[in-house]
């Protein structure tokens, strides 16, 4: 009896007895692709941090903030809006984590080659197209693009173009266009290249037309109190581990070159387009 009380008491003083980390991505691209990509990480991170760790899959961009703000996980890959939003509605939160390739990111405008619209430095006459844009909280998907179409044109998206949609995801912008159903639209610049890599029959039929300027984009994003859970300094072992992960079969499944680090300072351009666009506080 006093060997099994001395034991659930050592049970009871570990801050990693019976701890699952969970953590979750926006979905910004197809459920498999997806799957593939963070069970590995999941897999990557519980061998590091010598704790179980979980990828819970989510339906929507909200769905991840609203799973990050209810501690239904406690790490998430966000978008630049998405971590922002996440931030601001978990208190001492912080992003610790981006791809290399995070610092200047791009949104692609594509076209049908129905068009007849072709690849220019200069924003295109999109007047009176069918427009669609990614997930409604998407940063390469919604926000960049319709801040960029608002300073290049004067006009809101609705009345610029004849229709303008929502897609869900950056795979499904693509196939859109690629289809006809919309003439035009914006996606995550990665997901086009690797569409080009694999030889996909879309990108025959949706082209680049126009890139925007760089800006800050993905991130990992850490609750605060983590620390409290797991024991003290564990965020930054988190930070270590997603920043030493130097495996190329599992950056490329991002696709990244490196994890570098992040802090929030660097999201204040997003914070300030989303704020003009009134889409935060």
């Amino acid at each position: 009896m006093k060997r099994i009380l001395i034991s659930l008491l050592l049970l009871s003083a570990s801050p990693l007895a019976a701890q699952t980390l969970y953590f979750s991505a926006i979905p910004d691209d197809d459920e498999t692709r997806l799957t593939e990509r963070f069970g590995a990480v999941a897999d990557y991170l519980s061998t590091e941090l010598g704790v179980e760790v979980e990828y819970v899959p989510v339906k929507s961009y909200a769905a991840a903030v609203t799973a990050f703000t209810n501690d239904q996980i406690q790490l998430g890959w966000f978008g630049g809006l998405s971590g922002v939003q996440a931030r601001i509605a978990v208190p001492d939160s912080r992003a610790i984590a981006q791809g290399d390739e995070d610092q200047t990111f791009v949104t692609y405008f594509i076209a049908n080659t129905e068009t007849g619209l072709t690849q220019s430095d200069a924003f295109p006459d999109l007047a009176g197209r069918r427009f669609t844009f990614g997930a409604e909280t998407s940063t390469s998907g919604r926000l960049m693009p319709e801040f960029h179409i608002r300073e290049e044109t004067g006009q809101a998206p609705t009345d610029l173009f004849s229709e303008v949609g929502y897609s869900g995801d950056h795979g499904q912008t693509l196939r859109l266009v690629a289809s006809g159903a919309f003439e035009v639209g914006a996606l995550n610049y990665t997901v086009y290249d690797t569409a080009v890599a694999e030889g996909a029959a879309e990108v025959e039929t949706a082209k680049v037309i126009w890139q925007t300027p760089p800006y800050p984009d993905y991130n990992w994003t850490i609750r605060g109190d983590v620390d409290a859970r797991f024991g003290e300094g564990f965020g930054d072992r988190v930070q270590a581990a997603l920043i030493g992960m130097d495996d190329p079969a599992l950056l490329d499944l991002f696709p990244r070159k490196a994890l570098i680090v992040a802090d929030d300072a660097m999201y204040q351009p997003i914070v300030d387009v989303a704020r003009e666009l009134d889409l935060i506080d």
